[in-house]
């Protein structure tokens, strides 16, 4: 397979010389995928960051790149419908409540984004239903706080189903991410999934691994790859922009996640014959290298990654990254740079846009080996 372009970087970075304006690139907005192909038909950037080069090849070809004994450690958290509409109790005026997660001091209150936020204030009340998709299923709520940054605290009671997750389920709408402009579809329920969630509890879903399917991972099986999971429930942080200057100044908001006694020893084992570590997606990134930093005693850990990854990080657990393209200045594109060199991935990237590769959640993929 020919190059697709190449380049070097040898630099090394300091933190207090680091500027957004430094992972900035021209990003056409056609190129932000709109809607998903079908599982494993993505295009695939190969990155070689020992060659300094990179080349294209089909995504179904990835378990090719890999060797028995390496490690594929994926993010098994599963995206819930988040999104509610309805109306106001008793005026009728239109409402969004967006479920952000639970507050686990009291039973059945939400954290949530509103609109409209101005109208709807403590003691306002809507009602959420949709007799065609779900009769019968009502879902009351309450607002009972007003927070920051246009949150609230709600309270929500459920009608006509046995739980009020049954209930998000049957009246929810899946959350996707602001940057894609169409209202969600049945298809979305399956497809803005991957293929191994289990763990209820995310507002967007760990997308590099919804290129997966059973093929795939059946290929990996083959090549004698083992596989292994974390659980890190992705916020509505991961569409925080960055607003800051300087990149040290920018936070990232922690997610709650899970790394199994099972999947440390795994971890380990590949570690002392002297196989790769793949990480599936930023997500789970994060998740392995934030717990590589508690060292934790006993090896499981249940804690909050607040881990900011950005060129000068050491790896300690990552050897190689499947992921999407990620938008301009994003601290998802950060962590990339982070792992491969800024040069080399900036270099990558404006060649992908040349050839228009497909961006972010529903859009082609990326291995950095």
């Amino acid at each position: 397979m020919p190059l697709l372009g190449s380049a070097i970087d040898l630099a090394c970075y300091k933190k207090d010389a680091l500027r957004v304006a430094d992972f900035d690139f021209d990003l056409p907005e056609h190129l932000i995928a709109q809607k998903p192909r079908p599982r494993g038909d993505s295009r695939l950037l190969v990155v070689d960051r020992s060659a300094g080069n990179w080349r294209e090849i089909p995504f179904r070809e990835l378990p090719q790149l890999f060797d028995a004994g390496d490690l594929l450690v994926v993010n098994d958290t599963l995206v819930f419908p988040a999104r509610l509409t309805g109306h106001r109790d008793p005026s009728g005026g239109a409402v969004e409540c967006f479920l952000l997660g639970r507050d686990e001091t009291e039973d059945g209150v939400w954290f949530a984004l509103v609109h409209p936020g101005q109208k709807l204030k403590p003691g306002a009340r809507f009602i959420v239903e949709d007799a065609a998709r779900a009769p019968g299923v009502v879902i009351r709520g309450e607002v009972l706080e007003r927070l920051f940054h246009g949150r609230r605290r709600v309270r929500l009671q459920q009608e006509g189903a046995a739980t009020l997750d049954a209930a998000v389920d049957a009246l929810g709408h899946v959350p996707l991410p602001p940057y894609i402009h169409r209202p969600d579809t049945a298809e979305d329920r399956a497809r803005y999934q991957t293929v191994w969630a289990r763990a209820r509890g995310s507002i967007a879903a760990p997308t590099a691994g919804l290129h997966f399917d059973d093929a795939a991972l059946a290929a990996l099986d083959a090549r004698g790859v083992s596989r292994a999971s974390v659980t890190l429930h992705v916020g509505y942080g991961t569409f925080k922009p960055v607003r800051v200057d300087e990149v040290e100044a920018h936070v990232v908001d922690p997610e709650t996640y899970v790394v199994s006694r099972e999947t440390s020893a795994a971890i380990a084992s590949t570690k002392a014959n002297t196989h790769r570590v793949v990480a599936v997606g930023t997500t789970t990134t994060r998740a392995l290298e934030h717990w590589a930093l508690m060292r934790p005693e006993g090896a499981a850990f249940h804690g909050e990654a607040d881990l900011f990854i950005y060129p000068g990080f050491r790896f300690r657990v990552v050897d190689a990254l499947v992921t999407n393209f990620h938008l301009p200045r994003s601290s998802l594109f950060m962590l990339v740079c982070a792992l491969a060199g800024r040069e080399l991935i900036q270099a990558a990237y404006a060649d992908a846009v040349r050839r228009e590769f497909r961006f972010y959640s529903y859009g082609d993929a990326m291995v950095v080996l």
